[in-house]
């Protein structure tokens, strides 16, 4: 029985599941809606017979220079948190982007300057991470306050172009701040001595509020990190008091200065840790609904199984529960069919094997220990999950191995039990910042390997055939077209001003279902359902 709280997950418990020929009620909750169903390896559809809505990224630029909307200032502070007291990543930074696109300077980095006059080529220039900048100030709870939320906002200004467009950001000063509040001549109450599980979770604090919590949680998570010795980092978490306490005040101050509302804790908390907030009663029926569904399971009853919806609002039927069939596996999907292919578009010159094994394997088809041989006659290996074998091949692009338009790819995932074939065409014409595309079905037949070819070599020895890999070409099943199918408006759903409440929506993927007792149709939802604690 599953309710987990991410995808990636739910897919490796899908796997497992598949594996070992054992039934999966699969369930989650997210608000009012909540859907419950049962996956039977080859009698019905599994988790991933369907795709899902890819999860939305942001740009680096948009983060650090241009936020628009809140969760853009959310994620910058999650950054920071990182930059100042965790694993640092280059990826990360939340210094003002100076290579920009839309900006007219060259890539930069935080400076300090020793003197004012320079001294050779390079200069008394000294370039140091943030981190490394916080610790010498001690971690000075103004004079971060002023780096972050002054300083760089004014450099930012002088990036003409980003602001002929745009609203401009107003630099806030600690100094500013401090007047403001004498100038009322209110007493001061600090927010942290407020329980955070009651009135200031709920309302939206006023902006030298946010600044006297900014610095309050920055100067408790100095001493937690010096607390853990030399060289320790901390973990961010949405349940940790100054942690949360750091990312909601450091966003939040980053969108007064952006001109947008400010959040409340509360919000802040449900938008930096991926959560839609749990409702007690729509979880207790769920968690019923699972119960029943593995009763079925158990007394070998699957054919009385079903998927169940619940919905936020009476559907036409004036039903809230809305039981439906389940549904045939699919027999296009690359990981419960019976041969499993997915087509997959590239540049074979310029996509490493490391980027194949991390975003493509790894993220994309969530693999865990993959290995790869090409299907070129010789069993060439270009990934092993042996450690050593092949990592010297990481920073080589698939070219060198022989891989190109047309070449097979054979995936094994020994831990998962799983076995992937990719077929791969090649381009020079992908979008920008796409490395690779996932198409639809894969051709019916590998390219047949050059008759001159010489014996590939894999990190300088005889290429062999992986011990998990089978040694027979692998020809898809004609039988198994992945044949789109026209998505209807469904009976579990209902249109109100605009919007569709109910447990999914007309433009997502889906496939029909029916219901138990009619011939109406409902759609299953492809977001994520997810159950809150």
């Amino acid at each position: 029985m599953n309710a987990l709280d991410n995808r990636a997950a739910r897919n490796h418990v899908n796997r497992m599941c598949l594996a070992a020929d054992i039934p999966l009620v699969e369930s989650g909750s997210a608000g009012y809606l909540g859907q419950v169903t049962v996956i039977k390896k080859g009698v019905t559809e599994c988790y991933e017979c369907e795709p899902k809505q890819p999860q939305k990224t942001y740009p680096g630029c948009t983060i650090r220079n241009t936020p628009s909307e809140p969760i853009h200032c959310i994620v910058w502070a999650k950054f920071l948190f990182n930059q100042l007291f965790g694993e640092e990543d280059a990826d990360q930074e939340v210094s003002p982007d100076t290579a920009d696109p839309e900006a007219k300077w060259g890539p930069g980095e935080i400076i300090i300057q020793e003197s004012n006059e320079l001294d050779g080529d390079s200069g008394n220039i000294k370039r140091v991470s943030t981190r490394a900048w916080a610790k010498s100030t001690g971690y000075n709870p103004v004079k971060v306050f002023n780096k972050l939320f002054h300083d760089d906002i004014n450099y930012l200004l002088t990036m003409d172009k980003l602001w002929k467009t745009r609203c401009a950001p107003v630099p806030l000063s600690w100094e500013h701040l401090e007047r403001q509040v004498d100038s009322q001549g209110a007493p001061v109450e600090d927010v942290r001595d407020i329980p955070s599980c009651g009135l200031r979770d709920q309302r939206v604090l006023e902006v030298h509020e946010q600044a006297q919590l900014f610095a309050g949680s920055l100067l408790d998570l100095q001493k937690e990190l010096l607390a853990k010795g030399n060289g320790a980092e901390l973990v961010w978490d949405k349940e940790e008091k100054a942690a949360m306490d750091f990312v909601s005040s450091a966003a939040n101050l980053r969108m007064f200065i952006f001109s947008m509302s400010m959040k409340s804790r509360f919000d802040v908390k449900s938008m930096a840790g991926n959560i839609i907030p749990a409702i007690a009663t729509t979880n207790a029926i769920i968690a019923g609904l699972i119960v029943l569904e593995a009763f079925k399971v158990l007394t070998l009853q699957l054919d009385k199984c079903h998927t169940v919806f619940l919905n936020r609002k009476p559907n036409p039927r004036k039903k809230l529960l809305v039981p439906c069939l389940l549904v045939p596996p699919n027999p296009g999907c690359f990981v419960c069919s019976s041969k499993p292919q997915a087509l997959v578009r590239l540049n074979t010159s310029t996509m490493l094997v490391y980027t194949l094994q991390e975003k493509v394997l790894k993220e994309r088809f969530g693999m865990v220990a993959p290995d790869v041989q090409i299907e070129d006659g010789r069993g060439t290996i270009l990934i092993s999950s042996e450690e050593g074998e092949t990592e010297v091949n990481n920073d080589r692009p698939l070219s060198d191995f022989g891989v190109r338009g047309g070449s097979r790819l054979q995936v094994d995932d020994f831990l998962q039990d799983y076995t992937l074939v990719i077929d791969i065409t090649h381009s020079d014409d992908l979008p920008p910042d796409v490395d690779f595309e996932v198409l639809g079905d894969a051709p019916t037949c590998a390219p047949s390997p050059k008759t001159n070819a010489t014996p590939t070599k894999a990190n300088g020895a005889q290429a062999v055939r992986p011990s998990t890999s089978s040694s027979h070409t692998r020809t898809p099943d004609p039988e198994h077209s992945n044949t789109p199918i026209d998505l209807e408006e469904n009976d579990g759903m209902e249109a109100t001003d605009g919007k569709w409440q109910g447990a999914t929506s007309p433009q997502g993927f889906g496939r029909k279902r029916k219901h138990s007792d009619s011939d109406a149709v409902v759609l299953q939802s492809d977001d994520d359902v997810i159950l809150c604690d």
